[in-house]
């Protein structure tokens, strides 16, 4: 008989038959279909296998009537037109789907009244959880917090907020990229992307980290050097490029605060002359797509994005089942992707 596929679910494929063939216990099936016990990856990808070739659907309409839930998680960033963050969502819904549920997505802008909006849960009881990334929100907003929603936060740090979290050390990353160029030679460096400090605070934390490079290579940080953008759009790293042209400061390497800022700065270098990156060297952090195709490739600090995804959801999905343990912090690992820009 033919292998049938996912569309052609017999009527006797159940939880046992896959249980059966991917050799595990049903409630290991049931746990990853789930995502509410901890499975190991080569289990659950056995698992997922038997799933398609067995052509199983679970009724998950069934089982979210029973279990009081929506079946529907909520993903909130600034800009979903922003590659590191179409990125990350299309991981979050990979890896959603594959436990059952059916994400929203919406876009704060990183305006204050919008990511309020998400704090207070979003229209409650109309999703099970939120993935937040969040831009404008003060700690104390997060600690006044009534509403129950599942919340897991992305990307910026809020310390003592008590709500679980999943992002990379923006420090580390930052202090990386800036000692990689220094390692090669570079000895004027200047900084595209600080911003006050505001929530979280990203920005200040890759200054932070660009300054401790420095400081450990016995080089002086010179405020100067470091330049302010509202946004991290490419037009931004094109005006601070140019604004630092303009002042008649030639830097031998430019890090920026991530790689739309430093695809910009590359078009400027380019507009006045300068060779990336024989007279110019450049370094992004987020390891988008765009990076691999610019001329010259970016050079960049990639972040574990599937990671984030999946931890995130993870965190998550153990919130909505448990919401009296207590608030995790994970930190993502992150990776120098040597190009041609540095």
């Amino acid at each position: 008989m033919p292998n049938p596929g996912p569309s052609t679910q017999r009527p006797d494929i159940g939880v046992r038959e896959v249980a059966a063939l991917a050799q595990v216990s049903p409630t290991t099936v049931s746990n990853v279909l789930s995502g509410n016990r901890p499975v190991r990856e080569a289990t659950r990808e056995r698992v997922r296998w038997a799933i398609e070739t067995l052509g199983y659907r679970p009724n998950l309409s069934a089982r979210n009537l029973r279990l009081r839930r929506a079946a529907l998680i909520a993903v909130a960033v600034p800009e979903i037109d922003v590659p590191y963050f179409a990125e990350l969502i299309r991981n979050v819904v990979q890896a959603a789907r594959e436990r059952g549920y059916t994400v929203l997505i919406d876009q704060t802008e990183g305006r204050l009244e919008a990511e309020r909006f998400v704090l207070s849960g979003m229209n409650p009881g109309m999703v099970d959880g939120i993935l937040f990334s969040p831009l404008g929100i003060e700690r104390s907003e997060y600690e006044s917090r009534r509403d129950t929603t599942p919340l897991v936060l992305l990307g910026e740090r809020i310390t003592g907020s008590g709500i679980d979290h999943v992002a990379i050390d923006n420090v580390t990353a930052a202090a990386d990229a800036t000692g990689y160029l220094i390692e090669r030679g570079c000895r004027r460096i200047a900084a595209i992307g600080h911003q006050d400090p505001r929530g979280g605070g990203t920005a200040p934390q890759r200054t932070e980290g660009y300054r401790q490079a420095l400081e450990a290579a016995g080089m002086p940080y010179d405020p100067a050097l470091v330049i302010h953008t509202t946004k991290y759009h490419r037009h931004d790293g094109a005006q601070a490029m140019a604004e630092i042209l303009d002042r008649g400061v030639q830097p031998d390497a430019i890090f920026c605060y991530n790689d739309l800022l430093a695809l910009g700065a590359i078009h400027t270098l380019h507009e006045r002359g300068l060779r990336v990156p024989e007279d110019v060297a450049v370094i992004g952090i987020d390891d988008i797509d765009d990076g691999r195709y610019s001329t010259p490739t970016l050079t960049t600090i990639a972040p574990d994005k599937a990671a984030i995804a999946r931890t995130a959801l993870e965190l998550l999905l153990d919130r909505i089942a448990d919401r009296t343990r207590g608030p995790r912090q994970v930190v993502i690992p992150h990776t120098l992707t040597i190009r041609r820009s540095a």
